[in-house]
Parts: structure tokens; sequence; C-alpha cells
């Protein structure tokens, strides 16, 4: 516990001293945050990215981004599974201010990315964070919440990834994102009502985040491409393909504990899950 404190303040400080500073630094921060997040560890990521949370460059949406997904993550995690989520939000001491915090963060990076798309409205980053943004909102009051709002942000995010996509097809972080909207309006809106929503499609969904998973680029893209496939494929049932993602997976990132609770559960030796 000692080390973890020591990590983290370590992190928070290298943040402040490069916002300070305006060194190349920020980006070796952010690098150090991500790691956090795919290693499970929500709470130390949230921490590490808030003191670059509120200015309007694009790191700072990257760093926003990472945060409300890491607080989203938490909020999950307070909650845990049970069925009846008003209750289960009812009943869980720290879920408001995990919510106020998460909401207070995303419209101020989501206020920042517009006021930038306003300046240069083609900014691919811009509009991929902005969709990223929204989606996290969305995902949250809809899947997490289980709460019937957040069609505005959908309608933004869906715009804008479709905008980046047309401009870069190869844009590995929008794909996944609009792919996970396929995914999810395919299978979870009931009685055909996907197409309210500009309509979805699982298969289309399943082979973008497959195709973004398989694709170069940088670590934690890689990362959020994997993750995504992993999801989906235990939304699938796919338990052979999901070990097989999670394998990868583990080696980079070997304290994430649902990785880890996954793999030993489908019987994964040991040796595989030691981060070597």
């Amino acid at each position: 516990m000692r080390r973890s404190t020591v990590l983290v303040t370590a992190i928070i400080l290298t943040l402040s001293a490069s916002i300070r500073a305006g060194t190349d630094d920020v980006e070796t921060a952010l690098q150090a945050t991500h790691q956090l997040f795919y290693n499970g560890r929500y709470a130390d990521a949230s921490a590490a990215a808030i003191e670059l949370c509120g200015a309007d460059v694009v790191n700072v949406l990257r760093a926003c981004e990472v945060r409300t997904s890491a607080l989203h993550f938490m909020l999950r995690r307070a909650m845990g599974d049970a069925a009846d989520r008003e209750q289960a939000f009812a009943q869980c001491v720290e879920c408001p201010a995990l919510l106020t915090t998460f909401v207070d963060d995303t419209r101020r990076a989501v206020g920042a990315a517009r006021a930038q798309l306003k300046t240069d409205p083609g900014d691919e980053d811009a509009l991929c964070l902005l969709g990223k943004l929204d989606l996290n909102y969305v995902w949250l009051q809809l899947g997490t919440l289980q709460r019937k709002t957040g069609w505005n942000e959908y309608w933004e995010a869906r715009q804008s990834l479709d905008k980046v996509l047309k401009a870069n097809p190869r844009n590995v972080r929008a794909k996944v994102a609009r792919g996970w909207i396929d995914y999810i309006v395919a299978t979870r809106m009931p009685g055909g009502t996907g197409w309210l929503l500009g309509g979805g499609n699982k298969k289309r969904g399943l082979q973008a985040v497959r195709e973004a998973a398989g694709a170069e680029g940088a670590r934690f893209v890689r990362a959020e491409a994997g993750f995504a496939l992993w999801d989906m494929q235990l939304r699938e049932n796919d338990i052979a393909g999901a070990r097989a993602t999670a394998t990868k997976l583990i080696g980079d990132f070997p304290s994430n504990p649902e990785l880890r609770k996954f793999l030993a559960t489908h019987m994964v030796p040991e040796s595989h899950l030691a981060g070597k």
C-alpha cells in the first residue's frame, strides 16, 4: 500500500511540474496514468489525472477522458452487480460524490472540446475525444445507472466519431468507440427500437473491434482495443476467444484484477499471470 501511494504521489507531482514547466513530461505522466487505469487501479488513475483535467488543450482532454473513464469504473465497482441499479446506487455511500465529480469533469472537458472545434471544426483529436467523453457519459447513465438520459450526448458522439472515421478510417480509437455503438444498439435496444438511435449492427461492431485490436498503434491505443474485444467476447460467451485475448493483455497489465480473476477461473497457469 505504501509503495502504491508513493507511486501515485510521484505521478501527480510529475504532472504538476509538467504543467508549470510546459514540458513533454506531460506525455510521460499521461502514459503512467493509463498504465494505472489498465491495471484496474481506477482510483489511482483518477487521482493521477486530476492535475491536468481542466484546461483546453488536447493533452488535457486526454487526461479528462481517462479520468472520467476511471470515475465510471470506480462507480461501477462500488455499485456491484445487483440487478436493481436504483437500489444499488441508493445503498452506495460513495456513489453520489463519484457521480457528481464525473458529471462536473465531463461537462468541463466536453466544453473545452466544443470550444476547440469552433476554432477548428476538422480537428481529429478533438472530435474523437468529444465522442469518447460523450460516450463515457452515455454508458454510465444508460448502462451502469440504467437511467434514460444522455440522448443528446449519444447523437453528438455518434456524429463526431463518424466525422473522424470519414476523414481517417484508420483511427483506432474512433473505430473502437463506433464499434461499441453498433454493438450496444444492436444487442441492448429492445424490440427493434434501435432504429431510433440510427441503427446498430452486432456483426459490424465486433468486426470493427477485432480489426482495431489487431492494428498497429500506440501501446495504450492497442490496450483499449484489446480490452474492448475481451469485453465483447465475454458478452458473446466466446470463452476461448476471451481467454486468448486476456492472456495477451495480462502480459502488459499483470495487476489487473478482472483479468487475473477471469484467467484463474478458466485455468490459465499461474506462470502466465506473473507479468513475465
